[in-house]
């Protein structure tokens, strides 16, 4: 597995998988607040460490890193299950320095993920970072 720094022009390659793993993992979320975060997402970019990752020339997913703060996490929802997403996120806690990282409190399964991966829950809040009735897990990373 290896990865690179995402560029504009990946844009379009990294909205088309977060919207098809979205669609996926949650459910929770209305059909017009994932359109309205489709278009904020990009926003976020130029703030943020996005890394493309791949296996051999197959992307993968993407992540995107805010110093030590994970901000996005997404996996090709066909690939979920394999393993993949546990090492990304070895890598991005031991070659990016990732301690943190919020979720969404209705996404039991990255819920889990993360908690699996080492991350332990510190803190709650009833909305997103837009005010949205989405709760959010504030996690981080238990000491080793």
């Amino acid at each position: 597995m290896h990865n690179r720094k995402a560029s504009e022009k990946d844009y379009g390659l990294i909205l088309d998988l977060w919207e098809r793993s979205v669609i996926v993992t949650h459910h929770f979320l209305a059909v017009d607040d994932r359109l309205k975060l489709k278009e904020e997402i990009p926003l976020y970019f130029p703030h943020l460490d996005v890394r493309l990752w791949y296996i051999e020339d197959r992307f993968i997913g993407f992540s995107g890193v805010h110093e030590s703060h994970l901000e996005m996490l997404f996996l090709d929802p066909d690939l979920t299950g394999k393993g993949l997403g546990k090492q990304i996120i070895r890598s991005l806690i031991d070659d990016y320095g990732v301690t943190s990282v919020d979720v969404n409190k209705d996404n039991e399964n990255a819920s889990w993920f993360y908690l699996k991966s080492g991350f332990t829950v510190v803190g709650e809040k009833p909305t997103d970072g837009e005010g949205r009735p989405y709760p959010i897990l504030n996690l981080k990373l238990k000491s080793r």
